[in-house]
């Protein structure tokens, strides 16, 4: 029993010891003009994740490691965007200290709730009426239209969407009993998933489309019975892609830059060029905190923040991030696998699928694999609607992580 206790609490220590010394590589950056509020703010930051930890430890019967890789990859985001600007690194601060508030808070509300897995009508509501507020009250930055301004307050709602259309799908896929008496609800789910995808196409918002797909195709193809509508969903998404290469422009430019960025290397190449001009220089060891140059790509600090990490901490740390994420989504989806509660699996799924594919989508367009697009890295990335809306998702998967056929029985 003892030796089970220290077994636990050895991951926890050692990611005390991590973020000590990530704090002394912040440190040693500042030297000796140290802001104090910066170090208490840090130690702070440091304790709240730690106590964190150990509350998750006593609260919850599932999957205690992923919380603890979220927590290592937020340290790493958190030095470097200190690094660029210390006013976004004071501010990341404050909203992983809120998003850590909002995993907790969202993981003893959903447990509480019954019957979520039957709201199937109100999660598509809640989804057009996000989608109405973008329209009306959204303000188009980089060409889409997906930020709402409100007193000073910036917030993305395409980030909470992605969370209510995993909880649509999963609503409808583990009662596909219940909607049977529907003819053809199988193509009206599609159509509704398809209308979400047309609306972000209106906004430009064209990764956050990439996104939705790939959630939907993954659930479609494991839970959907008849398979003719899974090549229609594969020609639908060839067709969209051709159709928004067509109609925008800043996509062609994204491809023409993805193909051969040398020859746009002062307009459209620039920012690809940059960053693996950056990654290059970094080496495998990195020039060292502070000794690169990240400000030469243009917004570093949330879509190339994976090149400044390469650049000043070498191309071994920016390995390390992606192994973080491989073992996170592993263990997304053998969680999704052990989970008896077909709601719960689905909603494991796409969550998993969720990191993995932004993930993948930052990371290959950084590193020249696919074209640009305007996503953020989960948990890594400076921006409160990011961070806040990817504790969510992780406080959902905490859920899924545990034991909930007994729920299932209570609420029957």
């Amino acid at each position: 029993m003892f030796k089970g206790e220290i077994r636990k609490q050895s991951p926890k220590n050692l990611l005390l010891l991590f973020q000590i010394l990530a704090l002394l590589l912040l440190l040693a950056y500042e030297q000796m003009h140290a802001d104090k509020m910066i170090f208490i703010m840090a130690m702070g930051l440091i304790l709240i994740i730690y106590l964190s930890n150990y509350l998750l430890i006593k609260i919850s019967s599932g999957d205690n490691y992923i919380f603890l890789i979220v927590t290592m990859l937020i340290t790493i985001g958190i030095i470097v965007i200190y690094r660029i600007d210390e006013k976004l690194g004071i501010k990341q601060l404050t909203w992983i200290s809120l998003g850590i508030f909002l995993f907790f808070l969202v993981y003893f509300m959903v447990k509480r709730l019954k019957k979520i897995d039957d709201w199937l009508y109100l999660y598509l509501v809640l989804a057009y009426l996000l989608f109405i507020i973008t329209f009306a009250f959204g303000d188009r930055k980089f060409g889409a239209i997906n930020w709402v301004s409100f007193r000073g307050f910036a917030f993305q709602p395409g980030e909470i969407t992605k969370i209510v259309l995993i909880f649509l799908l999963a609503s409808y896929y583990s009662n596909t009993e219940k909607w049977r008496h529907i003819k053809y609800s199988s193509y009206y789910i599609m159509g509704v998933v398809y209308s979400f995808i047309a609306l972000l196409f209106l906004q430009k918002d064209l990764g956050t489309a990439l996104v939705f797909y790939i959630i939907f195709a993954s659930i479609q193809f494991i839970y959907e019975e008849d398979r003719k509508l899974i090549l229609y969903n594969i020609g639908l998404f060839l067709g969209s892609g051709v159709l928004g290469y067509v109609l925008f422009d800043h996509v062609k430019i994204r491809f023409q830059a993805w193909l051969n960025p040398w020859i746009y290397i002062e307009r459209q190449g620039y920012q690809i060029t940059q960053s693996l001009f950056a990654i290059a220089e970094g080496g495998f060891f990195g020039k060292g905190l502070g000794m690169g140059h990240p400000d030469f790509v243009p917004v570093v600090y949330t879509d190339f923040i994976f090149s400044a990490i390469c650049e000043e901490m070498g191309i071994f740390t920016g390995i390390g991030i992606v192994m973080l994420f491989m073992i996170f989504v592993y263990r997304g989806f053998k969680i999704a696998i052990s989970q008896e509660n077909r709601f719960y699996r689905i909603l494991a799924i796409g969550i998993s699928t969720l990191f993995g594919i932004q993930s993948f989508i930052i990371l290959g367009g950084v590193l020249k694999m696919i074209p640009l697009t305007g996503l953020t890295l989960p948990f890594i990335s400076y921006g409160g609607s990011s961070i806040l809306s990817s504790f969510i998702a992780l406080s959902i998967l905490q859920i899924c992580s545990e034991d909930m056929t007994s729920r299932e029985d209570t609420d029957e």
